[in-house]
């Protein structure tokens, strides 16, 4: 399973001038288009006075993935291609990129626009960065507490996280795992409690 993605390590900003026109730059992370629509949203209410929003964002993995990009009123495949092909040309997911424009008088000519578009994208993801990141499920785990200790030696064996713990008669931890790792979790938690434990899928 190919549960391992790119994507930016940071939010960034980045700003331009080109012949009086501002060229602002910005990358969000974002996991879903709706998410993305309202990060896009954010931007244009702040920024109320700009010409134009151009953007492009991508979201999923593998044949999950999905894209879209707009150029927002500027001449055909002159904005949101330019900075699509940004996203693409690293290969990243999980973003938006939004591409502001305040008009300075002076016309760019289609050529002058998409190096305009393409270089502030580029400026902007040279700030953002790119990281590694992994698809992950979290399973409710229900132990005994003589297994507590070698269940936390599993667990960090296995690269998971506990994002929550609860002592009472039994243990009840929230453990969360890169997706490929699932099934020797699930393995090693009922060798160690003899099937009698609880693993359980959060969904």
């Amino acid at each position: 399973m190919n549960d391992c993605y790119l994507t930016i390590a940071n939010e960034a900003h980045a700003e331009i001038k080109i012949k009086g026109s501002r060229f602002i730059g910005e990358t969000f992370h974002v996991r879903t288009a709706e998410e993305a629509l309202q990060k896009l949203n954010i931007v244009r209410q702040r920024e109320y006075a700009a010409t134009h929003h151009c953007y492009a964002w991508q979201v999923g993995v593998n044949e999950e993935k999905s894209f879209k990009y707009s150029d927002a009123g500027e001449p055909s495949g002159t904005a949101g291609k330019p900075i699509y092909d940004v996203i693409a040309g690293h290969d990243i997911t999980m973003i938006l990129l939004v591409v502001t424009r305040y008009f300075g008088g002076t016309k760019l000519g289609t050529g002058g626009l998409v190096r305009a578009y393409s270089d502030t994208a580029v400026a902007v993801m040279d700030k953002s960065g790119i990281k590694e990141n992994y698809l992950t499920a979290d399973y409710k785990i229900i132990l005994e507490f003589p297994h507590y200790d070698r269940w936390l030696k599993i667990i960090n064996n296995l690269g998971a996280r506990v994002v929550d713990a609860a002592f009472a008669e039994k243990v009840t931890m929230q453990v969360e795992i890169r997706l490929s790792r699932v099934e020797r979790l699930k393995q090693a938690f009922m060798e160690l409690t003899g099937g009698k434990g609880v693993f359980e899928s959060l969904k």
